[in-house]
Order: C-alpha cells, then structure tokens, then sequence
C-alpha cells in the first residue's frame, strides 16, 4: 500500500500536462477542487469527471499509476460511506434493521462522497506527477509573490512545502524498509484486534523519526555548505513561462468551472 502512495511522486514524461507552466497548474488544480465541492448534480460531477479524463489522456501518466492514488485512502473513504450510511437521515427508507435505518439519501449522499473524494486525490496526485518539486516550488513562490509587500517569507514557505512533497516518497520507502526489516525478526502487523495492531506500530515509528530526523539534519548540513541564505540575492536559472497550452488549458478549465457554478445558482435560486 505505501508503494502505491502517489502524492509527492514525478512522473518523467514529455506530454501536453507536463510541459504546461506549474503556476497554471496549481491554479487550474484549485479550481477543480473547488468545483468538486461546489457539484451538486450529476451533470456538475460529469463535468468535473470530464476536466478529469482530459487531463488525464494528455498528462501521458499510466491510468493504472492515477487509480493507485486512492487505495492509500480506501480505508478512509469505506470509513466515512459507513457513517454517512449510518447517521444521514434525510429520505425514505429502504433498509431497517434494528436501530440501524438506511436511506435513498443517505445512499445518494454516500455515493457522491466517494467520488467526490477519489477525484479530488487523482486530481492532487496529478499535479505532483506531472510537476517537478523544483517548478512547484518556484509556482508557488511566484504566484504568492504579493505577500512580499507585507515582508511574508514566500520563498521559505514555498521551499518547505517543496521539501515536504519531495520527501513524502522517500519517507514511504523508508517506512516499507522498516516494515520488512522488522517482519523478517519476527514482528507481527496483522493479528490481534485494533490496538495490538496499534501497539506493534511503535517499532516502526521510532526508527522512521529517527530516519527522518537524521535526512532533515543532512539536508540542512548541505544546504549550509552550498552558502544557502534564503531569498535575498537568489536569481532563477530556469525562468517560468506561459505558452499556448496554458490558454487553452485555462480557457478549457474555466469554462467548465462557469458551467458548474451556473448549475450550482441554478439549484439554488431555481427560476420561478
């Protein structure tokens, strides 16, 4: 499972996705998870579905390697359908048992929920495939850029979020490494109820701080023998660019985003 952990991952390619500018990127990827929580009707996710698909067939990352992403929350998405199922009320009964009462909306609600959440991770997990932590960085950076008038850090800011997306992979890697280390001593992660489980973590967790303590300390012993200050007087070798792909990945992206906020008005204040 920690294997097919997406998030923070780089996908090498040379596709439409992965040659747009990184700033367009994060711009076009919060208005789509805006626009996820904004549907209301079948029509808005279908459009949210297609923005989805596009992307997708010109990111030129495996389909398989996108699905991957939500097997990390399969847990927390049949967690939340269980207690959506449970405690949403609002319909007419179709299942009773006991105290336990189901609803068509509850079902209704549940359903959308898991797709509201499988998109918004495949959604995530693309940005990061197809964008360098280098060119988030600098996207980042350049689109909080304002900040600077009131003497925010953004380059600090945008460089800790860099190095923490960087170091999501290698600190599942090491977590893997451990867990079989420790399996081939003898450990034991999947008998006994949910606390022994819980207890048998701690072998685990001990040695990956102190990994991950040990990388942090490394990282910082480099950057200090490369003369790293921070902001002041840095330049940038690669500067970032808008090309034809961002219009048209912009206006693409922001009509179907007009569309979903029209047919979320148009729920709310139906003409009379």
């Amino acid at each position: 499972m920690l294997k097919d952990a997406t998030l923070g991952q780089y996908y090498p390619a040379n596709s439409f996705l992965h040659n747009m500018d990184s700033r367009v990127k994060i711009v076009i990827t919060v208005f789509y998870i805006t626009a996820i929580f904004l549907s209301a009707s079948v029509v808005s996710f279908l459009a949210c579905a297609l923005l989805l698909t596009v992307a997708i067939a010109f990111s030129g990352v495996k389909l398989i390697k996108i699905l991957k992403s939500i097997k990390p929350i399969l847990f927390l998405i049949i967690f939340s359908a269980v207690l959506n199922l449970l405690f949403y009320s609002q319909g007419n009964v179709v299942f009773s048992f006991w105290i336990i009462k189901v609803t068509d909306g509850a079902i209704r609600f549940t359903v959308l929920m898991a797709i509201r959440l499988s998109m918004l991770i495949m959604g995530s997990s693309l940005l990061t495939l197809t964008t360098t932590p280098v060119a988030l960085t600098d996207a980042i950076e350049s689109l909080l850029k304002p900040l600077n008038v009131i003497k925010f850090p953004v380059h600090e800011l945008a460089l800790i979020m860099s190095i923490a997306l960087r170091f999501i992979p290698t600190l599942m890697e090491e977590t893997d490494r451990i867990i079989r280390a420790q399996k081939a001593r003898g450990a034991d992660f999947e008998s006994g109820n949910i606390f022994s489980r819980a207890k048998a973590l701690i072998p685990i967790l001990i040695p990956l701080l102190i990994s991950a303590f040990r990388r942090a300390e490394e990282l910082s012993d480099a950057m200090d023998s490369r003369c790293y200050t921070g902001s002041k007087g840095r330049t940038k070798m690669k500067r970032l660019k808008t090309t034809y792909r961002d219009y048209v990945a912009m206006f693409f992206s922001f009509s179907i985003f007009a569309f979903i906020l029209i047919d979320k008005f148009s729920l709310l204040f139906p003409v009379i």
